[in-house]
């Protein structure tokens, strides 16, 4: 066994990469030399189980491992997330015969599905009213979620969970819009465990799972299995294991005990990495299995600008911290207003691309939290000097699409009992979007929005039931309208009216493929679709079939659940509640732009673990560099095996915040190859002072100062 360590871009993936290949190699010589070919039956369960730590990474191990043997061996890498989502469902007849559960292949749930049935499920219990008094009903539905999920990553009984929150939150004081609320207690605690044992029930009675389910499943009765030991150490005999300071503590006892039963193993660390702590990983319990392996400490690298700035860095936070310089590698760039700030940076790196200094791909945009203003300013500024920009990981309510708006309108005219759904604005913004037509590589409306609007107002007739639009001549001057506009309205119309009235001799039309009718009638030349245009619909797709998955999963078992009106209802109500799905799949085929400027938060950045020339750290001094935020769940540090049980406290965060930001700081300078800005301006977004902890790091940097174009 080999235990890897590293900071970032110290060569830990390329060290496993050769160990596989030796390992491979060392396989191929056995089988030589006792002249026997691997199996068809072993080339369907391969012998090596691989991991990395998210989607992205995965992809790109399992690519540079079946490089690196030529295809000679196959390789399948997994997440531990997607190892035990597979695992839970190839052995559930095991699972549902100990568990004494119906007969029913499993079904997973997305965690807004989750959200939405959790919410509906306990609002019949007494106790609810009296926890929505404490904290809003979203965000307690959620956070109660989380904690699920955080026992079962964590391998804790979900029976444990109101112990440790007594132990650890006696009593918590919320303050969630920034008033302080009421206090959680142990009655709440209490409360809230007997929800989740209600939820674990109602769910396993149905066959549906949530991530938190799956993980207790795993560690509690799969894993333990003596028959699934033994499929698994027949299957596995080897484990190469990248970044797994970002894994589960169950992962461990599945490596542990892959160990014991003599499967050779690589593991990859990084101590400045810890990217998901807070988010399900605990990377100080994984740490620990280095005591059983031969421990390999890689250098830092002689790339990036961590080499400089290690001393100042471990320093940082500290009371006594101060700086009187810093390299010209880093340098600043000073404003009083965040508008002001924004115009400046995309000047910079405007002027940088049009000189030839620095190619677009060389540059990344990292912010703590990258809100819709920033996002939006600087896409627009630099889209218009023709520099392209991917957002990392972009995922937007569906609903802020207007081509999903259109489609859910649609809907609501074919069912009956929708009409409270539509508006005329509604209406008019279906129009324009149906009638767009494909010209020149642009999607030009035969019905513009004026046109739109004239017939939303005359020839849309209001009505709970039955909303209807009327054929076009109930405009007195429809004549106005031209014939291009008149002739797509009237078939707009015409395909409502005829999937009516399927519905009517049908009594039962399945809204996913009228969905896939529309999109097949509207967007005909989907071929020629935008990128971002067929993703989205895309998407729509595979969360509507999910969300009817479950609908026929919940009928087997309530054959009096609801009406089909009321489903279609709560799926329209679900996503213009701003409901922010997955990726579409397969992500393969939607392949980022190349050469474009990288724009992410820190996680989302740390996460893509690449390197670039030029990094620029917006709103440097904002008090968020150094706070989990949507990275950290509620209540994660109880769930770390370190946790001694002891109640949390203010101190505590204060330390998990400094440590925090000293692992952001390394991890972001080793990716730093040439430079760095720190974008600074005195007014956040929200008009306050900024006076977070890297402020210090902005008054001892050289101000970068841009040289005007007609200068040079």
């Amino acid at each position: 066994m080999l235990w890897i360590t590293g900071s970032s871009r110290t060569g830990k993936t390329s060290r496993l990469t050769q160990e596989f290949c030796q390992w491979v190699r060392q396989q191929l010589s056995q089988s030589s030399k006792k002249s026997w070919q691997i199996s068809s039956q072993q080339q369907l369960t391969p012998a090596i189980l691989v991991f990395a730590a998210n989607n992205n990474n995965r992809r790109r191990l399992a690519d540079r491992l079946s490089l690196a043997v030529e295809g000679t061996y196959p390789v399948i890498c997994k997440t531990p997330v997607g190892f035990i989502t597979d695992e839970v469902m190839l052995f559930w007849p095991l699972l549902f015969e100990q568990l004494k559960l119906k007969a029913q292949f499993p079904l997973r749930l997305r965690p807004e599905t989750e959200q939405e049935l959790a919410t509906k499920l306990w609002r019949d219990r007494p106790e609810w009213d009296i926890l929505v008094q404490t904290v809003n009903e979203y965000r307690l539905v959620r956070q109660t979620l989380d904690l699920l999920q955080l026992a079962g990553a964590s391998g804790i009984p979900t029976e444990d969970i109101p112990t440790i929150l007594e132990q650890g939150l006696p009593n918590l004081e919320l303050d969630i819009t920034g008033n302080k609320q009421n206090q959680l207690n142990s009655q709440s605690w209490q409360k809230i465990g007997q929800l989740l044992l209600d939820w674990r029930s109602w769910c396993l009675d149905r066959g549906l799972l949530s991530y938190g389910l799956i993980y207790e499943l795993y560690w509690r009765y799969l894993l333990p299995n003596p028959a699934y030991q033994e499929h698994l150490v027949r299957r596995y005999q080897a484990i190469f294991a990248d970044d797994v300071d970002d894994y589960p503590a169950i992962a461990r006892d599945l490596f542990e005990l892959l160990i014991d039963r003599g499967a050779f193993a690589v593991f990859t660390y990084n101590p400045d990495g810890k990217i998901r702590l807070g988010l399900n990983a605990d990377p100080n319990y994984l740490e620990s299995l280095a005591s059983r392996c031969r421990r390999e400490e890689l250098p830092l690298p002689n790339t990036g600008l961590i080499q400089e700035l290690e001393t100042n860095i471990t320093q940082l936070g500290s009371e006594s911290f101060f700086l009187n310089f810093l390299p010209d590698s880093i340098q600043s760039i000073q404003t009083i207003s965040r508008a002001e700030l924004l115009r400046t940076t995309a000047d910079i790196i405007i002027q940088a691309v049009k000189q030839g200094e620095i190619q677009p791909a060389e540059i990344a945009l990292i912010a703590p939290g990258l809100d819709e203003i920033a996002r939006y300013s600087l896409l627009e500024m630099l889209s218009a000097q023709g520099i392209a920009v991917e957002p990392l990981s972009e995922q937007r309510p569906l609903i802020s699409s207007p081509v999903i708006r259109a489609l859910l309108t649609l809907l609501a005219l074919v069912y009956p009992g929708l009409g409270r759904l539509v508006d005329r604005d509604s209406i008019a913004e279906m129009l324009v979007i149906l009638s767009r037509q494909s010209v020149a590589g642009k999607l030009i409306p035969d019905i513009d929005p004026v046109r739109a609007g004239l017939l939303a107002d005359y020839c849309y007739q209001i009505d709970p039931d039955r909303p209807l639009l009327l054929p076009i001549e109930s405009f007195s001057r429809w004549d106005r309208l031209g014939h291009q506009a008149g002739n797509t309205y009237s078939a707009i119309s015409l395909w409502i009216d005829k999937h009516k009235s399927k519905l009517e001799t049908q009594s039962w039309l399945n809204p996913i493929l009228l969905l896939d009718q529309a999109i097949q009638s509207f967007f005909s030349n989907s071929n020629n679709l935008p990128y971002d245009l067929l993703a989205v619909l895309r998407e729509l797709m595979e969360t509507a079939q999910h969300f009817w998955e479950v609908d026929r999963r919940l009928r087997q078992n309530e054959p009096s659940f609801q009406t089909q009106t009321a489903t279609v209802a709560q799926f329209i109500q679900l996503l213009r509640r701003g409901t922010i799905t997955a990726n579409p799949l397969p992500l393969s085929q939607f392949p980022t732009r190349q050469g474009a400027v990288t724009l992410a938060n820190i996680f989302q950045y740390r996460s893509l673990r690449s390197a670039h020339r030029w990094q620029f750290w917006l709103d440097v001094s904002s008090h968020f560099w150094n706070q989990g935020g949507a990275a950290t769940l509620f209540a994660a540090p109880l769930f770390l095996k370190e946790w001694s049980g002891r109640t949390w406290m203010p101190e505590d965060d204060y330390e998990m915040d400094k440590q925090r930001l000293q692992r952001i700081m390394r991890d972001l300078l080793a990716r730093a190859e040439e430079r760095v800005f720190l974008c600074h301006s005195d007014l956040g977004v929200n008009g306050t002072e900024q006076t977070g902890p890297l402020l210090s790091l902005v008054h001892a940097s050289r101000q970068f100062v841009a040289v005007e174009p007609e200068l040079l």
